[in-house]
């Protein structure tokens, strides 16, 4: 697979994984998941809400072990950030 292969299928992923999200999930978010995680099967639309999450995946693979998971963090642009810091390294 090349890289610009390798580029269109993650799009999709993203793509189906957004979808996933504001069809299944987004209209059941209260407030207080701010902050919190959420795994989303990109196929099915199940999903599973956790402060952690490694819990969510986990939790959401023992329902569904052929899962394929996006995972979105309430309230925020983007679930991880990485920063390259003046020493280059990352934190």
């Amino acid at each position: 697979m090349t890289t610009t292969e390798q580029s269109e299928k993650l799009a999709e992923e993203a793509r189906r994984g957004q979808e996933a999200f504001d069809r299944h999930v987004r209209t059941k978010l209260r407030p207080e998941d701010d902050g919190k995680f959420v795994a989303v099967d990109i196929q099915s639309g199940d999903y599973e809400i956790d402060a952690d999450d490694y819990q969510a995946t986990e939790r959401l693979l023992a329902r569904i072990p052929e899962a394929r998971i996006w995972l979105f963090c309430v309230g925020q642009p983007t679930t991880y950030r990485i920063v390259r810091l003046a020493s280059g390294g990352a934190a």
